[in-house]
């Protein structure tokens, strides 16, 4: 038996957390642990642990508060120091920004109808793809046709409203497609995508192939 058992015992007995015990003894952690697994505690030192296993909670859930205060000021601070670095796009900028949006989230393979279609569900990048589509490409308002895809929690009419106020197009151009991902088996959080995914489709080829030459340009240049 280790010489220093019976006063291991004899602490835990009284209340004593792992760690007092280890520092009080003078042993590991680890041997505390191994000899005090099957210990059977009185209710009074059961009660003295439970309350220090509260406290310690208590102490433990205070910091983690304020260091997530922390972190979260600290994001702020880095994201609001580092928007005052962007400028309003040229025309050129804005050219370069609305391509390499279409070559990451637009619909490139050919199918049976070669069209511009464009679908994200931030509302920030449907903006200014709308802006690429408008100032750049010069597409008439009446040829650009938004589709909101909705899973079944969604509103139809609150989905619409949304995006009509984010694309300034009116709500009754607007048409909705109910769809279940297939991944989420219907159990989709009601709080997951609460507009959809708006999709943005202007059906021109000769328009497609300009941004499909743009984003060969940028590959060239890689």
């Amino acid at each position: 038996m280790h010489p220093k058992y019976q006063k291991v015992i004899f602490l835990r007995k009284r209340g004593k957390s792992y760690g007092e015990i280890a520092n009080l003894a003078d042993v590991s952690k680890n041997s505390v642990s191994r000899w005090c697994k099957n210990l059977k505690l009185p209710i009074f030192a059961q009660r003295i642990l439970e309350k220090k296993n509260k406290q310690n909670r208590e102490i433990f859930a205070k910091y983690n508060l304020l260091k997530h205060e922390r972190v979260q000021k600290e994001n702020l601070k880095i994201t609001k120091d580092y928007l005052q670095e962007i400028r309003k796009p040229s025309k050129y900028e804005l050219k370069l920004i609305g391509t390499a949006l279409y070559w990451g989230e637009g619909q490139r393979r050919h199918s049976r109808i070669i069209r511009i279609d464009f679908s994200n569900s931030d509302p920030g990048m449907i903006s200014l793809f709308l802006r690429f589509l408008r100032e750049i490409m010069q597409i008439p308002e009446e040829r650009i046709k938004p589709a909101a895809y909705l899973h079944e929690n969604i509103n139809k009419e609150m989905a619409i409203k949304f995006w009509s106020k984010i694309t300034k197009i009116p709500p009754k151009r607007f048409r909705t497609t109910t769809q279940i991902s297939r991944a989420s088996q219907r159990k989709r959080p009601s709080n997951s995508l609460p507009y959809g995914t708006l999709h943005l489709t202007v059906n021109n080829r000769q328009k497609f192939f300009q941004i499909k030459g743009w984003i060969d340009g940028l590959i060239r240049q890689t």
